[in-house]
């Protein structure tokens, strides 16, 4: 028999509760979507880990991490509201918005100490994290590989001096063990970062196996090659749930306003002092930004996200 269980352990809390009226509660099984597939979601329940619903017509746009309520026939009623959605631009040149993770408590943003590192990059999955309202850990992947991990700590750091950034070797289990304080029971953490990052390989460590292909980056350039085909929950021993997400190689930010002026404030800050407001903050007079050597790299991205 497999185990199953608690609401509480599977990341429920007053938050969804106060949107059920007693009648609700009293009539409705209370389900999270752990896996989300083509024509089906598998979704969790006191009294079942892996229960599989068909997608029909009157279901909303669902996401892993949704809580939804079930009827007593054992099919989809409605879907409970969210307190946190990371969502991004469909891939390619169709418009539409992608929902990725929904219920998200804390963001690991993934990136690999090798030529894959990308400090723009993840100021994106910064303001994405920011526009939810989850908080950001960083992550640094395959320390062992790289011979002054430091030096990139100190780089991301400098995004925010109050931006939580970890540095790991995913294969080794002390070396990911400061990460548990963020997966702790009920708590529910999701992985960003693009593929080949060690995304795989670290969850392998935290889940302690080996429910996650892994593949190696290619030697020639770092780069990754896709691994996860598929958004899912998996349970932690340390009592937190994980999300996992595809490598996202077209990330594009929607709706991302308030996520871009947290990640950029001090940027946004300054930039409203400029003595003209169509300022470009290159060489014209009065410009408040281009006299800071620092700021160079990263605001013309902020101007062109923003």
């Amino acid at each position: 028999m497999s185990k199953t269980y608690s609401l509480s352990q599977m990341g429920w809390n007053a938050f969804f509760q106060q949107q059920l009226s007693l009648e609700q509660w009293e009539s409705f099984n209370i389900g999270r979507v752990t896996a989300q597939h083509r024509a089906h979601i598998e979704i969790m329940t006191e009294s079942s880990k892996n229960q599989s619903m068909p997608m029909v017509a009157n279901m909303t746009n669902l996401t892993v991490g949704d809580w939804i309520l079930i009827n007593q026939d054992g099919r989809f009623e409605q879907a409970l509201e969210r307190y946190s959605l990371f969502s991004r631009k469909s891939a390619g040149s169709k418009i539409g918005v992608q929902l990725i993770a929904a219920n998200v408590n804390t963001v690991f943003i993934v990136c690999s100490l090798n030529n894959n590192f990308n400090l723009s990059r993840i100021e994106r999955y910064l303001a994405l994290a920011f526009q939810a309202d989850v908080e950001p850990v960083v992550v640094l992947t395959k320390a062992d590989c790289c011979d002054d991990p430091q030096s990139y700590l100190e780089q991301v750091q400098s995004l925010d001096s109050m931006l939580m950034v970890v540095t790991v070797n995913g294969l080794d289990s002390e070396s990911v063990k400061p990460l548990e304080f963020w997966c702790s029971t009920g708590k529910t953490v999701a992985f960003l970062g693009s593929s080949g990052v060690g995304k795989s390989t670290l969850i392998n460590t935290l889940l302690n196996d080996t429910s996650q292909i892994t593949a190696a980056s290619r030697e020639d350039d770092n780069r990754g090659r896709h691994t996860t085909t598929s958004r899912s929950i998996h349970l932690m021993p340390a009592g937190g749930l994980l999300i996992d997400t595809p490598g996202m190689r077209e990330l594009q930010l929607v709706d991302c306003e308030k996520g871009i002026e947290s990640t950029f404030a001090q940027i946004s800050d300054l930039s409203a002092q400029c003595q003209f407001l169509n300022c470009q903050h290159q060489t014209e007079p009065g410009c408040r930004l281009s006299k800071y050597d620092h700021f160079q790299p990263i605001y013309r991205l902020y101007f062109w996200l923003f």
